[in-house]
């Protein structure tokens, strides 16, 4: 045997054109998976002498997906650069000698679906996508070409061989293109005449079209020039191409001509005896190679992996020669994807092909017989066993649904492997050797399969009646136990078999009667150990080597030692607390006898344990022992443990694999790690020692690789740690991403042993049904090849399954579906035809099943069946008893008897029905027998009632008819099927019925569909029915359709109301437009006013006018509105206004003129109010509106609003020369503004309506004893005291010391904005003290006054009115009396919450508390602080106040009027600032009102200022 390290690769990708390439000088590569594995071919691979001269040599690993595209360069002295492409996007440029990417590309945009390094320029390479996409790329100079020929799928192109720019492209739809990338990728020739994919492109070695002798009359396809008409240039004269297609033939084209030659159809070859399979020709990759010293011969591929050599001189007679005639069983068994020629160092000419079998053939092309096969893994490997009786043969199993069974004794090839595959049809994911019995191999399947094969014969396997439910996770041979074991002795086998499945159940079966039943050991256990509780989940079976101890290790750590005959418990073993893998008993060979009592096992954690049983197993206790200590702990591995394995040549040496990715050597003994292995990619499965090389172990992986190693050239001692764990872990990461897999959590009795068992691979299970005939498997198999799975691994990276199943072809589109957590392509296309086996409909159940099966009984029954029979219809007397009863017992036969026995048949026929589930099988027996009322009865009673039931109820009559749908219409109703209940209601002219039915179950729809459609118009359940809806949406805040139920019931009123409960504006718009539609004026004209106002606060002037224009009631509103939008505009230019607006009525825009004049031109020309009669009747519109008075937390634009219709009422008024109406509305605005404390708007409103001052007024109001003598009186006080505050400004602007007059910051802000952000103080505190003018006394100022302003602070006389002073003095009062109580009452409430609290002294607090808040040092002087006020002293200080308000006139109390003490202080102020502007006389009177009324707290500092 060789002492060299050997590798079974992962499969061959499949479905790419070109996925495998090799070079001269021996070095052959192929793509699998996601990388590359380099194989070297020749003299150069080192073989050993006599074997075949190939050796697996390394890997290229850095794609992420798989790679769909593999190509060498093939040009001399560069032949160690290669390329590839994959799905993750990329084009990689690598170097095989350093196993590196040089460079690489990810300019495609689509999946790669085809490569090719150009054979005539050194750094160029070429390849296209999916989408129609070609990319040439020059590797030297990092430079880039983008082409997009046409809008399809490209499949496969290939550079010419002679000319640098030209490149043929094949597509899915079977077009050809020959392109000139040096022409922008110019269409030379377009070749039609294949339909189907376009698998493979070849062109002729030679240049020049005279190679092959092809007349043009002998060419029989019609003169159809493709493509362009175009001279005969250099570039394109003389050169053939080879096509080849799935449509089954293969084309040879004229690049000179622009057509095709010569057309060779595949023949359909008879192999093995078998005819043809009627599915072989939907199988079909056709692939070509045009060898270079033969330009006369091309090579392809066949229908089922055969390989043909046509002769091209005959083309007439369609001459091949078959690969591999002679020898049998030399062929692939399934389709072929790659061929690549190979020339090797001693000169020879080789062809290597790449199949579906999973095998890599090299053929001699001198010879046309294959030299040497290469088997590859499309799955994980699960499981390696060595044969105890053949040795050297190691069984495989593997994810693909094969076993392998690999000699690796042969002699003449190392890669001796045959292929088991027959009744596998799943997972291979445990197996065993017979231990004595040759050839005899127990395999279990990660689908609960348990089966036996004879590897000696080609029989199918036997396989066990009872299945586990879960995957099956170790096999085991040992001595037969009850109640096998209790035959005779001829008559039990001498072991039998032992599996232990995912569900924790371990199953006995006898391997002589596989057909029977399997025993369940734990019943065994259960009796002979008198076990009450629940027993463990087992997960793992080990029998010792002497046949009488069994160990059991189970899903929660613990391991059982059992003792036959009965298995008697002897000892638990409490170490592993992760669920046990693998154990494993130590030979008994070994130099010390008592190391067979050694047992090593391993479980989820990632320590091994080491126990030796020999004191417990010889000691035999009564009752069991517990083991809690190891006798060896091997520790190192970072992962979970897979599988064990002793060494047959050592003693206590150790083989352990772990997911960590490796595989350890341990000497057990000294517990020392001896050498580690980490070749493998991915995590490991499992491991064996070589029966016959101390020095050789085989691991396996679900990298699919299987490696032989020797441990002799490991360069690593123990797992890798740390870092080095890290970088073991990334190189695991270069497989291809998982795609996430929703996964069923395991029951508490189906543990997962290894994740991987539910692993995806990439496997056609089905596919392997199998080489039947032709090399072709059945129909199952062809649609899984058809249809194959995309890898998609389990959580771990590592677990993931090459992509050797790619789609059918190469461009199709990447759709992927989820079915059964399998992530699957879809198909290309669907074939043309389906197998017969698929287009066959399913049959039909059968009505009589009972009868048929009694029918299908031994041939005794059936003899018996005929004399019952004849006896019956034979007899001339009565039937006697027993006849009778016969007949009774074979009711089958009462198809041949009379009607009674037939009714009673299909009573029993009936029952059946019902029992399985299939009431309507039984229904029609029913209504064979004629007895349809009982059918609708009994189908009623069961809730059973189908349409086509009762379409036939009417045959029994009309009443049972109306019975039948009623009973129908309650069944839908009990379904949820309201709307098919009434339908059916509506059939028996139930029509109230039906409305109601879906009224009440909110079919509101419908059931107003219905309605209308079948009750007369003015019915009421109609109205009810669109009130009900109608309240509903509303509710559910639907309003337009509520709004449309409410118009359908003749509610135009509630419409237009909820049409307007959203309060948008264009709700609201709408609303007034469908009140006015139906004459609901009054609520249109509301409506109207809302949307408008709603347009205002968004500043939509022109909105807000077109909303008023809906009603004419609201012209009063528009003249409002008119004189809001010109003062907004007005305050906007002066920058008064912070907010700016677009949208302004045109006739806003001028700004010439006083302002009243300018408000009565547009009022005139735009809204046509001209007549006395007009500005009357806008008047008394406007009158009937009330606002409450402003406050200082009135939003300014409502505050404007109410100012503007104010001054609306008061130009109106002046119209129609009504002066006092004019002066109330006027002052009104002014008093709004000032109570809003918006000094800016008061002024604007003075210097808009009163420019000329309040003189012009005077004269128009007449008497001047008339009643509005006081309202005018106020109005010229406000004038005057806000023209007192300016001119005081103004004063100050000279005095930067002067001090701030808060309250003139709080009631007059810069801007109406502004305004808003006043605190709410009450008018009683706006006068408080801190927010008076300080008195502090500047140094005088040399300002002279200006004979306006002397005139002004002579007029200020009017604001020194007496009566008002004592007025407001009276409120001030009274408002502080209010405040005192209101403050008392809250301490007390106060005080009242904490005595409950705390049992305090019983004081009155109210009392205290008012004396305190009434002799505040802030307020109070220093004498009236210790003279608290009582209550009754409040009271009397409240009622005088009150009753000398009382006494005043209602004429002065009605209209307001500025506060008096306020306008002393200003005018004492600009007294000390400017001395001589205020006469003596002013002072002097100004002094005796602030002496005589400024005794409340708010004023008394002040006065004292003033007034000392």
């Amino acid at each position: 045997m060789g002492q060299d390290p050997r590798t079974l690769p992962p499969s061959p990708n499949w479905y790419c054109a070109r996925c495998s390439d090799a070079v001269p000088g021996g070095l052959f590569g192929f793509a699998a998976r996601t990388s590359v594995f380099l194989v070297r071919v020749g003299p150069s691979a080192g073989a050993i002498p006599g074997t075949p001269p190939f050796r697996v040599i390394g890997e290229l690993v850095g794609h992420t997906e798989r790679v769909s595209g593999f190509t060498f360069s093939h040009h001399p002295g560069q032949y160690n650069l290669c390329a590839t492409s994959s799905d993750d996007g990329t084009v990689k440029i690598w170097d095989v000698e350093t196993k590196a990417v040089v460079t690489e590309h990810a300019l495609h945009q689509h999946t790669i679906s085809a490569l090719h390094w150009s054979p005539q320029v050194k750094d160029l390479i070429v390849s296209g996508d999916e989408k129609g996409v070609v990319f040439c790329y020059w590797l030297n100079r990092n430079d880039s070409q983008h082409h997009f020929i046409e809008p399809r799928t490209i499949f496969c192109l290939t550079c010419s061989p002679h000319h640098e720019d030209l490149v043929a492209i094949g597509y899915k739809d079977g077009i050809v293109v020959i392109i000139d990338i040096s022409k922008k990728g110019e269409v030379i020739h377009r070749l039609r005449g294949h339909d189907d994919e376009i698998h493979s492109i070849a062109w002729c070695p030679l240049p020049g079209e005279d190679c092959l002798s092809i007349n043009q009359e002998e060419n029989s396809e019609p003169e159809i020039p493709n493509g362009k008409v175009i001279e005969q240039t250099p570039v394109t004269k003389g050169c053939y191409l080879a096509t080849g297609s799935k449509d089954q033939t293969i084309r040879i084209w004229s690049c000179s001509r622009g057509r095709g030659v010569m057309i060779l159809k595949l023949p359909f070859l008879k192999r093995r005896g078998g005819g043809i399979d009627p599915t072989v020709k939907e199988r079909l990759w056709l692939t070509l190679h045009w060898p270079k010293d033969q330009p006369t011969q091309l090579v392809s591929s066949c229908f089922g992996g055969e390989l043909l050599l046509w002769d091209l001189t005959q083309s007439w007679r369609r001459k091949y020669t078959l690969f591999s005639a002679s020898s049998e069983g030399q062929n692939h068994s399934r389709i072929v994807f790659n061929l690549c020629p190979l020339q090797t160092e001693d000169d020879k000419q080789l062809l290597l092909s790449t199949s579906m079998d999973r095998d890599v053939k090299c053929w001699d092309m001198a010879t046309l017989e294959c030299c040497w096969t290469l088997p590859s893994l499309g799955g994980f490997a699960y499981k390696l066993a060595f044969s105890p009786v053949d040795m050297g043969c190691l069984a495989i199993g593997v994810g693909d649904g094969m076993i392998r069974v690999w000699n690796t004794l042969s002699i003449k090839n190392n890669y001796d492997v045959k292929n088991f595959w027959q009744g596998v049809k799943s997972k291979v994911t445990a197996l065993c050797w017979h231990p004595a019995k040759e050839g005899c191999l127990a395999f279990g399947t990660d689908d609960g399969k348990v089966g036996l094969y004879d590897t000696y014969s080609n029989k199918p396997p036997q396989i066990s009646s009872t299945y586990h439910k879960k995957t099956v996770y170790t096999l085991a041979w040992g001595p037969p136990l009850p109640p096998i074991s209790l035959g005779g002795e001829g008559d039990r086998p001498s072991l039998t078999l032992y599996s232990c499945g995912g569900e924790g159940i371990v199953l006995q079966h006898n391997p002589w009667k596989l057909g029977g039943e399997a025993y369940d050991i734990n019943k065994l256990i259960r009796d002979t150990n008198s076990i009450k509780y629940k027993l463990p989940v087992h997960t793992e079976i080990s029998w010792k080597a002497d046949g009488k101890i069994m160990a059991l290790g189970n899903e929660d750590g613990s391991i059982e030692i059992f003792q036959v005959p009965n298995l008697k418990l002897i000892c638990t073993i409490q170490q592993h607390h992760k669920l046990v893998n693998t154990i494993s008993w130590h030979h008994e060979h070994g130099s010390q006898p008592e190391l067979s009592y050694l047992m090593a096992s391993g479980s989820n954690n990632a320590i091994i344990y080491v126990h030796n049983l020999k004191t417990v197993i010889e000691s035999n206790p009564e009752t069991p022992v517990t083991i809690t200590e190891p006798y060896r702990t091997l520790s190192g591995h970072t992962a979970k443990i897979t599988s064990v394995a002793w060494s047959p040549h050592h003693d206590g040496r150790l083989v352990s694999a772990s997911y960590d990715g490796t595989a350890q050597v341990w000497d057990t003994l000294r517990e020392e790690p001896l050498c580690n292995f980490r070749g493998h990619r991915g995590r490991l499965l499992c491991v064996a020692w070589s029966p016959l090389d101390p020095d050789c172990i085989y691991s396996g992986a679900d990298d699919f690789c299987v490696y032989k190693w020797l441990t002799s050239m490991q360069e690593h001692s123990r797992p890798p740690q740390g870092k080095k764990s890290i970088e073991l872990e990334k190189k695991r990461l270069s497989q291809p991403k998982p795609k996430p897999k929703k996964k069923k959590k395991p029951t508490s009795r189906a543990p997962v042993k290894q994740e991987v068992y539910d692993g995806n691979e990439d496997e056609s299970i089905r596919e392997s049904s199998g080489p039947v005939e032709n090399g072709v498997s059945d129909q199952e198999g062809e649609e899984e090849a058809r249809e194959p799975e995309f890898p998609s691994g389990v959580a771990s990276v590592a677990s993931r399954e090459p992509v050797t199943c790619t789609p059918v072809s190469l461009g199709f589109e990447k759709s992927k579906v989820t079915v059964n957590n399998k992530v699957t392509l879809l198909k290309k296309e669907p074939p043309k035809e389906k197998p017969e086996s698929l287009t066959k409909k399913r049959k039909a159940r059968s009505m009589l099943p009972l009868t048929t099966s009694l029918d299908h009984r031994s041939k005794e029954e059936l003899h018996q069946d005929c004399l019952v029979l004849a006896t019956a219809k034979h007899s001339k007397a009565e039937l006697n008893k027993e006849v009778s009863a016969d007949l009774e017992e074979r009711f089958h036969l009462g198809l041949f008897t009379d009607r009674g026995a037939l009714y009673r048949m299909i009573e029993v026929e009936g029952k059946g029905h019902l029992e399985n589930g299939h009431p309507e099988l039984f229904h029609q027996l029913m209504l064979w027998k004629g007895d349809l009322k009982g059918v609708l009865q009994t189908a009623a009673e069961r809730g059973e009632l189908t349409d086509s039931l009762v379409a036939m109820a009417p045959v029994a009559g009309y009443h049972v008819w109306l019975w039948a749908v009623e009973a129908f219409a309650k069944q839908l109703c009990f379904q949820d099927q309201y709307v098919k209940a009434a339908s059916h209601l509506l059939s028996i002219h139930k029509v109230y019925e039906a409305v109601e039915l879906l009224k009440s179950n909110h079919f509101y729809r419908e059931a107003i569909a219905v309605a209308k459609a079948r009750l007369r118009p003015e019915d009421p359940i109609l109205k009810d029915l669109y009130l009900t809806w109608g309240a509903i949406l509303e509710k559910d805040g639907h309003y337009a359709v509520a709004a449309k139920c409410y118009l359908g019931a003749a509610c135009a009123y509630n419409a237009a109301k909820v049409l307007s409960k959203k309060g948008d504006a264009a709700s609201l718009k709408t609303a007034a437009e469908l009140a006015s539609i139906v004459g609901e004026n009054e609520l249109s004209s509301s409506l109207a006013l809302r949307c408008a106002q709603e347009l205002l606060l968004a500043r939509n002037w022109v909105g807000a006018q077109e909303a008023l224009k809906l009603h004419e009631s609201l012209k009063g509103q528009r003249l409002v509105f008119c004189l809001l939008e010109l003062l907004s505009k007005h305050l906007e230019e002066r920058q008064l206004l912070e907010a700016k607006s677009s949208s302004y009525n045109t006739w806003a825009t001028g700004t010439a003129g006083p302002f009243v004049e300018r408000v009565t031109a547009i009022w005139k020309s735009t809204f046509s109010l001209e007549s006395p009669e007009q500005y009357q009747a806008a008047l008394q519109q406007l009158q009937s509106i009330k606002y409450p008075s402003a406050t200082n937390n009135t939003p300014s634009k409502q505050l404007l609003l109410h100012i503007c219709h104010d001054l609306t009422l008061a130009v109106l008024s002046q119209q129609v020369a009504s002066w006092d109406a004019a002066v109330e509305a006027l002052l009104r605005a002014v008093v709004r503004s000032y109570d809003s404390g918006n000094f800016t708007i008061m002024q604007e409103v003075h210097s808009a309506f009163l420019p000329e001052g309040c003189d012009h007024l005077k004269h128009k109001l007449g008497e001047p004893q008339s009643l509005i003598t006081p309202a005018f009186k106020s109005l010229e006080a406000f004038f005057i005291y806000g023209h007192l505050y300016e001119f005081w400004w103004s004063l100050s602007r000279h005095c930067p010391k002067s001090s701030v007059w808060v309250r003139a910051a709080h009631r007059r802000t810069a801007s109406v904005e502004q305004s808003q952000q006043i605190n709410n103080a009450t008018p009683e505190e706006t006068d408080s003290g801190d927010s008076q003018p300080e008195p502090n006394r500047p140094p005088e100022l040399d300002v002279r006054l200006t004979e306006e302003s002397k005139q002004m602070l002579i007029t200020c006389k009017e604001l020194f009115s007496e009566k008002h002073a004592s007025l407001q003095n009276s409120q001030r009062t009274v408002a502080e009396v209010q405040e005192t109580l209101a403050e008392m009452i809250r301490q007390h409430q106060k005080s009242q919450v904490c005595k409950s609290t705390t049992n305090g002294p019983d004081k009155n607090e109210s009392e205290q508390a008012a004396e305190q808040s009434l002799s505040s040092p802030q307020n109070e002087c220093k004498e009236e602080k210790n003279q608290p006020l009582s209550l009754p002293e409040l009271t009397k200080r409240l009622t005088e106040a009150n009753e000398k308000i009382a006494k005043f006139p209602e004429s002065v109390k009605i209209w307001p009027f500025p506060d008096v003490l306020e306008c002393c202080l200003i005018l004492l102020h600009i007294g000390s600032q400017c001395p001589g502007s205020v006469t003596q006389d002013m002072q002097q009177q100004a002094q005796e009102l602030l002496q005589k009324y400024g005794n409340t707290k708010v004023y008394k500092r002040y006065c004292e200022t003033f007034c000392t």
